[in-house]
Order: C-alpha cells, then sequence, then structure tokens
C-alpha cells in the first residue's frame, strides 16, 4: 500500500469513526458530580470528569454538598465564560449556578443542551481549590 493510499484509508477510517459516534445516540444520563461523594472542597474533579466521560448533549449535572456550617466548608459552583477564565480562575462574569445553600438534599440540576464547552468551578476559599487545580472540571458534550 502506497502512501497515498494509506491516507485515503485513514480518512475512511476517521470518517466512519466519527459517523458511528454520532450515529449511535445516547439516552440522556443523569450524573451526580463527585458520584456519592458530592461536590466537596479539596477534590480533583478532573479525574472524576475523566471517568465519567465522554458527556453527551442533554445530559444533566446535579451538584450536591452540605449547607453551610461548622463542619464543613462553603461550596458554590460557578460556570466559568472561557478557558481562560477556568486556567485562571477568574470569576469576573462568570455565572452562579449554586450558592453556598442550594446544594443541599436534592442539590441542583445543569442540563449540558448545548455543544459547547461548559467550565465549572468553586470561588470558595479565595479560589484556592480552583487554583491548586480542584474542585474544578470541564464538560464537553457530543451529540
Amino acid at each position: 500500500m502506497d502512501f497515498s493510499s494509506s491516507r485515503i484509508l485513514a480518512k475512511g477510517v476517521f470518517v466512519f469513526l466519527v459517523l458511528s459516534s454520532v450515529a449511535e445516540g445516547t439516552e440522556p444520563r443523569t450524573i451526580l458530580v463527585g458520584d456519592s461523594e458530592g461536590w466537596r472542597a479539596g477534590t480533583n474533579y478532573t479525574q472524576w470528569a475523566i471517568q465519567n466521560s465522554p458527556f453527551h448533549i442533554n445530559d444533566t449535572l446535579v451538584f450536591k454538598y452540605p449547607p453551610p456550617g461548622n463542619s464543613t466548608v462553603t461550596q458554590s459552583v460557578y460556570l466559568l465564560p472561557d478557558l481562560w477564565s477556568y486556567i485562571t480562575c477568574e470569576f469576573k462574569g462568570a455565572k452562579v449556578l449554586g450558592n453556598a445553600s442550594e446544594g443541599h438534599d436534592e442539590g441542583f440540576k445543569v442540563a449540558l443542551n448545548e455543544l459547547k464547552s461548559y467550565y465549572f468551578a468553586s470561588a470558595e476559599g479565595n479560589s484556592y481549590d480552583c487554583l491548586a487545580g480542584l474542585t474544578k472540571f470541564v464538560a464537553v458534550p457530543s451529540s
């Protein structure tokens, strides 16, 4: 097989894989962020997101965390506007999805209903966890 034939074969395999993943179609899932531990300070949610991917359009993420109190670190969930804000933990322009008191009981839901990158992070504790690469993750749903 010459170089030209290899390129054509590679392109065909790529197109097949893309079409297969689009045509496959999956039922939307409801996913508890952090599994049974929920959304907690000092946790590597990037690793969690890798283990729970791929995310699909119309999946729903559920954020649950304890209400503010003496025994827990206060939490919140923000949707950051872009990758730079996510990397630098810059919360200007971020949207508060859940404040410190909204994550208890059943938590709150975020639908991944657009084909875009969703940048989630907590700003609590002067963004210390975020700057350390913790209590933040990216979800990129596919169709």
